[in-house]
């Protein structure tokens, strides 16, 4: 479970709703079914439009990693590397066999498996590069559709306002019923704006950088492959790899922009 995620999301619901009711608001008020139908179905459904169902599942699975995420030991992978290495670098690459069906991690064992089978690195770093390429483009699809949720939501919002103010006009002469409906058209707007800068936009930022980190894992992974084929000394491979490391906070940094 992603501690921030949850912390993030229950301290802006508390600072927006809590301030609000800190100022004598009452939290039904808010509490506008009509509201949350109109702006949740309407966006949701905005985003259906615009994308494939194929990007809609990428991001589903995208949110499940922002609050579940994956962990990538780069440090337990990068050991595990210099010891296959090392055991390559005495008994040959093909005694890897085993090491590659026992991984858990899909990547390393494919990559694993194409070296045991004595492939030329030149074709597994082109078949591996083709992974890489294909999860980025579903992370990125993934984001994508959560930053286009943030645009949505509040222009969703305005056009849940003006519907509850036509159903003002409607009742201007009932005043029982006007309360409803403005309370209707002021929420809707809240809402989109709620929805838009504290749940699509920063989701979207997160799924970024969850998608940054497989990348970065991924391609540890294939320089670390690459080298026990080239037959490298398992101390070069160990230094090179190190290097992952350090570029971790700088890579996080950079898939959020």
């Amino acid at each position: 479970m992603d501690i921030a995620t949850i912390i993030g999301l229950t301290l802006s619901t508390v600072a927006v709703f809590g301030g609000f009711m800190f100022e004598g608001g009452k939290i039904e008020a808010v509490l506008q079914p009509t509201a949350a139908i109109i702006i949740g179905g309407g966006t949701i459904g905005t985003l259906f439009v615009q994308f494939p169902m194929e990007h809609i599942i990428a991001c589903a699975k995208g949110l499940k990693n922002a609050l579940m995420p994956p962990k990538y030991p780069l440090a337990k992978t990068i050991a595990d590397i210099v010891s296959y290495a090392q055991k390559a670098r005495r008994e040959g690459v093909v005694s890897l066999e085993s090491d590659a069906s026992a991984s858990k991690n899909t990547f390393l064992k494919k990559a694993l498996s194409l070296a045991v089978d004595g492939t030329e690195s030149r074709l597994i770093r082109e078949a591996m590069e083709v992974e890489i390429q294909v999860l980025t483009e579903e992370g990125e699809a993934g984001a994508k559709v959560m930053e286009a949720g943030g645009g949505y939501a509040p222009t969703i919002g305005i056009l849940g306002a003006v519907l509850g103010l036509i159903h003002v006009m409607e009742n201007i002469n009932d005043p029982a019923k006007l309360g409803s409906g403005i309370a209707v058209a002021f929420v809707a707007t809240v809402y989109g704006v709620f929805l838009a800068n504290v749940i699509f936009l920063p989701l979207g930022s997160k799924l970024k950088m969850r998608n940054g980190e497989a990348v970065l894992q991924y391609e540890l992974i294939l320089m670390g492959v690459l080298g026990i084929v080239d037959g490298e000394n398992p101390r070069i491979i160990e230094q090179k790899l190190t290097g992952f490391l350090g570029e971790h906070g700088h890579h996080q940094n950079k898939a959020k922009a």
